[in-house]
């Protein structure tokens, strides 16, 4: 009598559970992308940074910012960026800085502005996952010239 009453109990409780499964899911895979997206971008921002750092101040600015958006210094119309979104505006222009008397120590840092991650699943269940505009990105390091 007792296994006639639990027939289909398991099927409701998956039922149940499901949408809660779905949204956990979803989540870690967006919280992963945007780390991913992140990481991305801060490594092209310091690519940039090493690639400045055996150049003369004040040059080869935008190869940095092609550097940066697209894993070259040198970027064509057909180009991808490295992240969804990423763009040569969002890169600011790179500073150089003496520090020092003897002997001077110049650094150069590139900096991305405003970058945001978009979601590939702007909302589920209720939940906005919508976009998130990411604190700046910088990498400074020391000239060599």
């Amino acid at each position: 009598m007792g296994r006639k009453t639990q027939r289909g109990v398991a099927i409701v409780e998956f039922a149940l559970i499901l949408p809660l499964l779905l949204i956990l899911t979803l989540i870690t895979t967006e919280f992963g992308r945007a780390m991913y997206e992140y990481n991305t971008v801060a490594k092209s921002v310091r690519d940039a940074a090493r690639y400045l750092s055996i150049q003369l101040p004040n040059t080869k600015q935008a190869e940095a910012a092609n550097l940066v958006v697209y894993g070259k210094t040198a970027a064509t119309d057909s180009d991808q960026p490295l992240a969804r979104g990423l763009s040569t505006s969002n890169v600011t222009m790179p500073t150089w800085q003496n520090a020092g008397a003897d002997p001077i120590i110049t650094t150069v840092t590139v900096q991305v502005t405003g970058y945001t991650f978009n979601s590939m699943v702007p909302g589920v269940f209720g939940l906005n996952l919508g976009s998130y505009t990411f604190a700046p990105i910088s990498a400074t390091m020391r000239s060599h010239l």
